[in-house]
């Protein structure tokens, strides 16, 4: 039986230089040109990468739509073998490669850093297309997007919290947060300076030390999600929020940044029947798109933009509010503010 292709566009080429796989998937220009990260990861096999960047430009289109920004959802890899050396010459290469790749595309996909990339891959992508965003600042760019994505993370931790405890403040509050990277910190950090006992947990055990020197406590990763607190904040993996381990959470509120944390969107109303609110990533994440596209395509301040990041505390609000009043989820009511921005689109697009 024929699968139905949900995406715009999606394509597949061996780099010239590094001989890699590169993929580029546009799940939707509804709204605008696609714009999602190019990440450089090992994958089992190729078909891995593919399916990672239909999944995340997909969650790109609703994270878009739901912040109100003119943009589609994408997302390009660049796929690593297991047993492959990421050697300097065949970085550069890759990065030569998928700059070429993004070109291509003439503006209508436009990349900034992901897993594996960083500002100064930017640099190295923009030699070949002017719709790369994210460079250093010292090169004009707007830098490292996990700074807005934790200010945003914790505006919606924020009015999470007020709906869940009746507060805002989450001063005396227990949170976990599952991931200690560069978004994950930023969290953590800006949670203990507003009072909150946070524990820290990562895969690399190595980032223990960095956590106790900043005053926060530690657990194990295995433990992270089983552990007893008041929030749970996600900002690693996806696909963490399962049939296994959402009966064995112990929290009331889960927020955080790490893209596509339910397996299935069931998952939702299993959080909602134990009592549990989850707020969705694609809603609480979208700090460093909506921080990088204000100030890169639509050329506004530091301060507007920044606005434009904390009023994704307010969204949060809203769609609490509405699931509340409509027995419903904020999955639910969030798709249904993504979905009807791209509903015209999609009117004409099946006449």
């Amino acid at each position: 039986m024929m699968q139905t292709l949900e995406h715009d566009e999606v394509a597949i080429r061996r780099g010239s230089r590094s001989g890699l796989p590169l993929i580029v998937a546009v799940h939707s220009r509804a709204l605008g040109p696609a714009v999602g990260g190019c990440r450089m990861r090992r994958y089992e096999s190729w078909r891995d990468g593919l399916a990672d960047a239909l999944r995340l430009s997909e969650a790109m289109t609703y994270k878009c739509a739901v912040s109100g920004l003119d943009f589609g959802g994408g997302k390009s890899v660049i796929a690593l073998d297991p047993h492959v050396e990421l050697t300097p010459a065949l970085r550069r290469a890759a990065l030569a490669d998928m700059g070429e790749f993004i070109a291509s595309f003439e503006g209508s996909y436009r990349a900034g850093p992901d897993v594996g990339t960083s500002p100064d891959d930017m640099v190295a992508l923009r030699r070949s297309s002017p719709y790369v965003y994210c460079l250093p600042e010292e090169q004009g760019g707007t830098g490292n997007s996990g700074v807005p994505t934790a200010t945003g993370v914790l505006a919606a931790l924020r009015s999470g919290a007020e709906h869940v405890f009746g507060t805002a403040s989450l001063t005396g509050r227990t949170v976990v947060v599952s991931g200690f990277g560069s978004v994950g910190s930023r969290i953590a950090t800006g949670l203990a300076a507003d009072g909150a006992r946070v524990l820290v947990s990562d895969v690399d055990e190595t980032k223990r030390d960095a956590a106790l020197r900043s005053g926060l406590g530690w657990i194990e990763a295995d433990k992270a999600l089983a552990t007893p607190a008041d929030v749970l904040v996600p900002a690693a993996v996806g696909g963490v929020l399962n049939a296994e381990t959402v009966p064995e959470l112990d929290v009331r509120l889960v927020v955080g940044p790490a893209n596509n944390q339910l397996t299935d969107d069931s998952m939702a109303g299993l959080l909602a029947q134990r009592g549990i609110v989850w707020v969705p990533d694609f809603v609480a994440g979208a700090g460093g798109v909506v921080y990088t596209l204000s100030i890169g395509a639509d050329r506004l301040t530091h301060e507007a933009a920044e606005r434009r990041v904390q009023d994704i505390g307010n969204t949060v609000g809203l769609l609490l509010d509405a699931a509340r009043r409509n027995g419903t989820t904020a999955l639910h009511e969030a798709t249904n503010l993504a979905e009807s921005r791209l509903a015209p689109y999609d009117e004409v697009d099946h006449v």
